[in-house]
């Protein structure tokens, strides 16, 4: 009996998809085309296109550049953390020039722990040759 069901519902199911029309949508839609008698466009796709070329800017020869955050300040070298990778500490000593920038900026107040600092350094000295960040308020 239940083979019965199954059979002729089966069945039912096949007559039906049989009997239904196609959907309209799936017709194209055929419009007339008026060909002019114009030369042909032939594209190349194997030359590219330059649409504005990319000049890099330049950059100080030897100097490499730490971000991060300070640790400690003082008027002869800096410990800072590095952004990425909180387990990087590293103690940089300050050139001539980045020592009088540093005195300036610990008269006002200094940099505190936590201040967001920018370096520029010499790799095989690894003396500080500029520095950049906003010293917090002092306490």
């Amino acid at each position: 009996m239940k083979k019965r069901i199954q059979i002729a519902g089966a069945s039912i199911v096949l007559f039906a998809t049989m009997g239904v029309s196609r959907a309209a949508a799936q017709d194209p839609i055929v419009t007339p085309i008026v060909v002019k008698t114009v030369a042909p466009i032939v594209v190349d796709t194997a030359v590219p296109i330059v649409v504005n070329a990319v000049t890099p800017k330049p950059k100080v020869t030897g100097l490499a550049k730490f971000e991060g955050t300070v640790m400690n300040v003082n008027r002869a070298q800096i410990t800072v953390r590095a952004k990425g990778n909180d387990l990087s500490i590293q103690t940089f000593p300050l050139s001539d020039a980045a020592t009088q920038k540093m005195q300036a900026i610990i008269d006002k107040g200094g940099y505190q722990y936590g201040d967001k600092i920018k370096l520029e350094y010499d790799p095989q000295s690894l003396k500080v040759v500029k520095f950049k960040g906003k010293p917090s308020k002092p306490l």
